[in-house]
C-alpha cells in the first residue's frame, strides 16, 4: 500500500490520523493561501483504471509540467509534491490491480514491471528534486523497528577504569606504598533503616606477599568474607585494540598494546558498597580541549596540602602526565563545548556541556542541545540529562545550592517545553534565542524549567542560588525582559524565580519574582554573578569598563541596586566574581588598558594577563582595596576561576605568542593564588596531544583526593540505579509525542507516561470527560494505573507534568513494578503503551500483564445446577 498521509496532513487533506485542534486550525489557515491540491474533493481525481492504462502505455509517473496550480504565487515546492503525490497515485492503481483476483499472469508481469519501473522513476526524482522548504528523506518500511534510547538496567556491579597493564602476574604499581582505605557495606535493617559497617583494608598486612592482582583481591575479599558480606572484588580484562592514525595523509594501523586490567566490584541488591579514607587534600577537576580535534578531556589535580600521598606518576593509559595530576578521562563524543562545571556537597562534579550527539541510549532532538553530566570522584559518568531543545540550546552556567540542588542556565532557540500545556511552544519569536534556567535535585532528576525571554534575543550566563530556594540568573538582553525596561543595544539583567507548591500534592508551581534590567545606550552583559546572604554582586562589561553592581535582597528576594563600582577601561573579559571574608573578589582577563582597582600587588606584564581584583563589600574605594595580574609576556587567558578557602583558583592558556597560528603549540595551566598579598601558591602548566590543551573550566573538592584516585574507585557510596523516568533517561520533554503509521492501519499516536500516585489522577468531574475524549481518538493511547489501580487517560498524546510529594521529592522514582491487589503491575516506573482506537466508544486495551482469571462458580461445581 502507498501511504500518502504524510503529504495529505501537510495540506490539510483527509488523514487518517487526528490531529489537534490548535492543529487542525493552523492548516485550516494556512490552506486558504495554499494551491488546491489533487486530492481536495473539489477536484475530479483520475480513475484508477486510467491510471494503470496510462503507466503500462509508457507514460512517465512523475510529470511536473502536468500538476496543475490555481495560486499563481504558489512557491514552486507545490508543483513538485502534486507530482510526487500523482506518481505516488499511479504506484497504488498498480498495485491494486495487481491484487485483483482472475488476473492473468501476463498482465500481472506486465504490472510488476511497471510498478519496478515507476518505484525506481520516483526514487532517482526525489534524488536529484530540489525542495526550497521542504526536506525529503528515502527510508524502508520494517516490520519491526527496535530504538536506541533505552533506560539503564540496575546493576550491582561497577568497573573501575584501568589500574594495571600486562601481566596479572606482576605487582600492580597502583598497590604499592602506603595503602589504606575501607569498604562500607550497608544493608537494611527492618522496613526503613539501614546499618553501615566499614572494613579496613591495609595492604601492608599483606607482608611479604607480592602486591599482585590476584593476591591483592584475595586479602580484600578474605576480609569481606570474614565480615559476613557477600561483597567481592574481581578484575576485568581490557582487551587491547589496534589503532589506526594518519601519517601523511595515509592511514596507518598500529599494533595493539598489552592488554589492560580493572578492578570489578561485584555487589548485591541488598548491599550497597561505599568507599572511605581519612588521608584526603583537597582536589581540582579541569575540564580541556586537547588535542587538534578538541576532544574534551576531564583532569584531575591534587593540591598541595593535606594528608593524602601525592601522585608520583600517571595512570593506565594516560599522556602528558604533570605533577599533581591523578587521572585523565575522555568526556563522550559529541561533546562540542564545556563552559561551567561545579562540585555537590557529596563531591559529585556536575558538568554542564553543549553536545552535537548524544549516545545511542540518549540521542538529542536537535542540533545541539545541553547536557548536564555527572562525575564520581574516580572520573566516572554515573548520569547524563539533556534539557530536550527542539533545535538548539547553549549551557553558560551551573550553581549546586547545600542540598544538592543543581541550577543550569542558558539560552535556547525554537521549542522547549516546560509543561504539558506548552509542548513545542517556541518563544516569542521563534528563530530568537530566549533565555532558560533549569532546576534539577541531587540525583539529576528535573525539578522545574523556565524558560524567559524579551522579543529581541537574550541569553542567561550566570545563575546562583538564594535564600529560601530562591534561584536567581544574570545575562544581557537586546529588548526589554518582562517587568523591565530597554535601555539600548544589549542590556544587563537579574531575574529571581521563586518555586514552591500550593499545597503538598499540588506540584512545584514556579513564577518570575522580581526583575531588574540596567546598563548604558551601548552594549552591556552579566558575565558574573554571586549571592551572599542577602546581598547580591554582578560583574559585567558595560560599555567597554569593567563595572561591579551591588543589589541588596528584600524579604521578598527582589534585588534593589546599593552600589556600583567602576573599574575603568577594559581590553578583556571578567569571568568571575566571589564574596571571601567580606571582600568581593572580581577576575578577568585584559591588556594594560588603565584598569585600577586599588594597591598593585603585581605589575601586568605584557600582552592580555589574568587580573585579580579585591574590593570591599560595599563597593567603596578602600587602601585594603589590591590589584593583581598574572601572566607572562604573551597571551594569557582565565577560561575559569573559584575562590576557595580564601585563595584564588585560575586555569586557562599560558603565555601564547600573539601572533601564533591556530596549530602552534598551546599550553594549559593552573594556579592558586592569594588575592591579598598576591603570592601564587600552586602552579602547574601542562602540553596536550599535537601540543594543544586549552582548559575550559574547573572546579575545586575539599578531601577530594586519596588514595582512592590511584586505585581508580570512588569516594563515597556507589550509584546502583539510575532514573527509570523517560524525561530524565532520554532527551523527551513533557508533552512530547509523535505518531507511527504502519501499513494498511490507521496511524497510531504513542506517548508516554510517568507512573504517578494518586496525586497524579485528574479531578473526579474531569474524568469522564477525559476518558470519552480519549476513547474517540484515532491513534494510540496511554494509560497508567497507580498502586490503588485506578486508571487514568490522556486523550491529547503529550506527556503529563510529574507531579511531586514533597518540595524536592519527585513521584515515579520507584525502580521496580509492584502489584497491587488485582494482581496488575502498578505502582511507579516510566511506562508507554500502545493501544488502536477503532472510535464507537471501544476502551483501551490493557497491555499489562493480568492475573489468571479464577474459575467461576459455575465452573467450579458451585453453581445452582451443581455443574
Amino acid at each position: 500500500m502507498i501511504n500518502n498521509s504524510y503529504l495529505l496532513g501537510l495540506f490539510g487533506g483527509a488523514s487518517t490520523f487526528a490531529p489537534d485542534t490548535t492543529t487542525t486550525a493552523a492548516l485550516n489557515q494556512a490552506a486558504r493561501k495554499q494551491p488546491t491540491p489533487p486530492w481536495s474533493t473539489t477536484v475530479e481525481a483520475p480513475k484508477p483504471d486510467a491510471l494503470v492504462r496510462a503507466a503500462l502505455g509508457g507514460r512517465k509517473f512523475i510529470n511536473e509540467d502536468a500538476a496543475r496550480l490555481d495560486v499563481k504565487t504558489a512557491p514552486a515546492d507545490y508543483r513538485k509534491l502534486f507530482a510526487l503525490y500523482q506518481g505516488l497515485d499511479t504506484l497504488n492503481a498498480l498495485a491494486n490491480r495487481s491484487a485483483t483476483k482472475g488476473i492473468g499472469s501476463l498482465e500481472l508481469a506486465q504490472l510488476d514491471k511497471r510498478f519496478s519501473a515507476g518505484l525506481a522513476e520516483i526514487s532517482s526524482w526525489l534524488s536529484a528534486a530540489e525542495f526550497d522548504d521542504v526536506r525529503m528523506v528515502g527510508g524502508t518500511s520494517k516490520m519491526t523497528s527496535k530504538t536506541t534510547a533505552a533506560v539503564p538496567r540496575d546493576s550491582a556491579r561497577s568497573i573501575t577504569g584501568p589500574i594495571h597493564e600486562r601481566s596479572v602476574d606482576t605487582q600492580v604499581a597502583a598497590f604499592q606504598g602506603d595503602t589504606r582505605f575501607s569498604i562500607t557495606i550497608k544493608v537494611p535493617v527492618g522496613i526503613s533503616d539501614s546499618q553501615t559497617t566499614a572494613i579496613a583494608i591495609d595492604l601492608a598486612d599483606m607482608g611479604a606477599t607480592p602486591r599482585t592482582l590476584d593476591n591483592v583481591l584475595s586479602h580484600i575479599n578474605g576480609k569481606l568474607e570474614a565480615g559476613g558480606f557477600q561483597t567481592r572484588l574481581g578484575r576485568e580484562q581490557i582487551k587491547a585494540e589496534a589503532r589506526t592514525i594518519q601519517v601523511n595523509g595515509k592511514p596507518v594501523t598500529l599494533p595493539a598494546g598489552p592488554d589492560k586490567w580493572a578492578l570489578a566490584i561485584r555487589g548485591t541488591s541488598t548491599e550497597t558498597v561505599g568507599f572511605t579514607t581519612p588521608e584526603t587534600s583537597d582536589a581540582v577537576y579541569v575540564v580541556q580541549s586537547a588535542g587538534t580535534a578538541g576532544a574534551a578531556q576531564l583532569l584531575k589535580f591534587q593540591s598541595d596540602g593535606g594528608a593524602a600521598a601525592a601522585p608520583t606518576a600517571g595512570g593506565v593509559g594516560e599522556t602528558h602526565w604533570v605533577d599533581g595530576r591523578l587521572s585523565q578521562d575522555a568526556l563522550p563524543a559529541g561533546v562540542e563545548n564545556v563552559r561551567a562545571s561545579a562540585v555537590g556537597p557529596d563531591g559529585t562534579l556536575w558538568i554542564v556541556a553543549d553536545v552535537t550527539a548524544g549516545p545511542d541510549t540518549q540521542p538529542i532532538k536537535g542540533v545541539q542541545d545541553v547536557a548536564l553530566m555527572k562525575y564520581d570522584t574516580a572520573g566516572r559518568l554515573v548520569a547524563t540529562r539533556t534539557l530536550g531543545a527542539a533545535s538548539t540550546a547553549s549551557g553558560y552556567a551551573i550553581a549546586v545550592d547545600a542540598n544538592g540542588d543543581v541550577a543550569v542556565a542558558g539560552s535556547v532557540t525554537g521549542a522547549l517545553g516546560t509543561s504539558a500545556s506548552d509542548a513545542g511552544k517556541t518563544g516569542q519569536v521563534a528563530d530568537t534565542a530566549d533565555s532558560f534556567v533549569t532546576v534539577f535535585d541531587k540525583d539529576g532528576q528535573e525539578l522545574w524549567t523556565q524558560r524567559r525571554g524579551a522579543r529581541a534575543a537574550d541569553e542567561a550566563t550566570s545563575v546562583s542560588f538564594g535564600a529560601d530556594g530562591m534561584v536567581y540568573i544574570g545575562g544581557r538582553a537586546r529588548s526589554a525582559i518582562t517587568g523591565a525596561a530597554a535601555l539600548g543595544g544589549w542590556d544587563g539583567y537579574v531575574q529571581a524565580f521563586k518555586a514552591g507548591e500550593p499545597y503538598p500534592t499540588a506540584g512545584i508551581t514556579v513564577s518570575a519574582t522580581a526583575t531588574a534590567q540596567f546598563g548604558t545606550g551601548s552594549d552591556d552583559r552579566v558575565d558574573a554573578m554571586t549571592i551572599d546572604g542577602s546581598n547580591l554582586y554582578t560583574a559585567g562589561v558595560e560599555n567597554g569598563r569593567a563595572v561591579v553592581r551591588h543589589f541588596t535582597l528584600d524579604a521578598a528576594g527582589a534585588p534593589t541596586l546599593a552600589s556600583t563600582r567602576d573599574l575603568g577601561t577594559i581590553t578583556g573579559e571578567i569571568r568571575g566574581v566571589a564574596v571571601s571574608g567580606g571582600n568581593v573578589i572580581l577576575t578577568g582577563t585584559s591588556r594594560d588598558s588603565g584598569l585600577s582597582a586599588g594597591t598593585v600587588n603585581s605589575a601586568h606584564s605584557g600582552g592580555k594577563d589574568v587580573f585579580i581584583a579585591t574590593l570591599s563589600g560595599d563597593l567603596t574605594a578602600s587602601a585594603a582595596d589590591r590589584m593583581t595580574w598574572y601572566g607572562g609576556a604573551g597571551e594569557d587567558s582565565a577560561a575559569d576561576v573559584k575562590v576557595h578557602d580564601g585563595k584564588v583558583w585560575i586555569t586557562g592558556v599560558a603565555d601564547r605568542d600573539p601572533v601564533a597560528d591556530k596549530d602552534d603549540p598551546t599550553r594549559g595551566y593552573l594556579a592558586r593564588i592569594d588575592p591579598l598579598s598576591g603570592a601564587v601558591e600552586y602552579e602547574r602548566t601542562w602540553s596536550g596531544d599535537g601540543d594543544q590543551a586549552r582548559p575550559l573550566t574547573l572546579a575545586v573538592a575539599t578531601g577530594g583526593a586519596s588514595v582512592l584516585d590511584r586505585l581508580g574507585l570512588p569516594k563515597g557510596e556507589i550509584d546502583q540505579s539510575d532514573s527509570k523516568r523517560l524525561v530524565d533517561a532520554t532527551s523527551l520533554r513533557v508533552g512530547d509525542r509523535f505518531y507511527v503509521s504502519p501499513r494498511r492501519r490507521r496511524p497510531l499516536g504513542v506517548r508516554h507516561h510517568h507512573r504517578q500516585g494518586h496525586a497524579g489522577q485528574p479531578r473526579p468531574q474531569d474524568r469522564d470527560r477525559i476518558e470519552r475524549q480519549a476513547e474517540g481518538h484515532s491513534g494510540v493511547r496511554g494509560r497508567f494505573r497507580d498502586g490503588q489501580g485506578r486508571r487514568d487517560h490522556h486523550h491529547d498524546g503529550r506527556l503529563p507534568a510529574p507531579l511531586d510529594h514533597g518540595p524536592r521529592r519527585q513521584v515515579g522514582r520507584r525502580s521496580h513494578p509492584r502489584r497491587d491487589r488485582a494482581g496488575r503491575i502498578g505502582g511507579t516506573g516510566s511506562v508507554v503503551w500502545l493501544h488502536r482506537g477503532f472510535g464507537g466508544g471501544r476502551r483501551a486495551q490493557d497491555l499489562r500483564p493480568r492475573p489468571a482469571r479464577q474459575p467461576s462458580a459455575r465452573r467450579r461445581g458451585g453453581g445452582q445446577d451443581g455443574r
